[in-house]
Parts: C-alpha cells; structure tokens; sequence
C-alpha cells in the first residue's frame, strides 16, 4: 500500500539503530510510528526480524489497537500490547546484537482487518500464520542497521 508508511524517530530508514536498542546499550525497543493505515484497520501487528540471520526474530507485537498509531520507546515485555517470543525465547524486544559485522533489521507493521485469535506468547510464525489466514489490509516495512563495535 503506497500510503502505509513505519518510521522511527530513533533511526531513518536504511540507518543505524542507536546503542541503546542494542545489546551494547539498554537494549529497549525503539519508538514507531505510522500513517496511512489502509481503511477498516482494526488492529495492527509488528514482526522485527534479522534477515541476515536466518531470520532471527527481535519482535513480536500482535493485537495493537487500531485507532493508534505508534509505539513508544522502551515497551514493557508484559505490554500493552500483547508481545510474542522472539528469538531467545523470551518475550518482548531482544536489541540487535550481531556476532559480526552489519546486519539488517526489518520491522514488518502488519494492518490487519480484525485482532488476531492469538493469546499467550506466540512466535512470529504464528502471527505471520493468523496474518495470512485472511485478515491482512496491508504493510509497511522499515529497515535499519547496527554493526557491533570492536
């Protein structure tokens, strides 16, 4: 959708994510904001991944209310929103944190006709699974870095 647009005003698109989301840092969520959410968006849900790891999964948000439209800094892991397991297995933000040189991190914002029938702490395979099974309107994706410092 041209108009579903996801930015940070922690980083630009395609630039480095601060410190303080990182492993070297406190490694708190970054804050997001959206625009042009297609009509009939009843909630949204977030899939942060690293795709120059496997796909290792940073995030997972489902359930966030429709009528808002960001997130702020340094969400709580008990939310609101309703947060999935990422990568290690733990809930909530997992800050960037790769072994070697730069990596790319993609927060996929899905808008999404009706909340997702998902409870506890699912994976981001099982937010993608209920995305696909006939509610997604539209999304937006923005994409940073971080290299880890030597």
């Amino acid at each position: 959708m041209a108009g579903f647009v996801l930015t940070s005003s922690s980083f630009a698109e395609g630039g480095a994510i601060p410190v303080k989301h990182s492993c070297d840092g406190e490694s708190i969520s970054p804050a997001l904001a959206w625009e042009g959410q297609p009509t009939g968006t009843a909630a949204f849900a977030l899939v942060v991944d690293d795709p120059d790891a496997n796909g290792f999964v940073h995030w997972v948000a489902y359930n966030i209310v429709g009528g808002g439209n960001r997130l702020p800094e340094a969400v709580n892991p008990a939310g609101p929103p309703p947060q999935g397991r990422n990568g290690t297995g733990s809930t909530g933000w997992a800050g960037p944190c790769p072994p070697s040189g730069t990596h790319h991190y993609r927060f996929t914002l899905y808008a999404l006709s009706q909340p997702l029938a998902l409870t506890g702490a699912p994976t981001a395979v099982e937010v993608r699974a209920a995305v696909a099974a006939g509610v997604l309107l539209g999304q937006t994706i923005l994409t940073g870095t971080y290299t880890r410092k030597s």
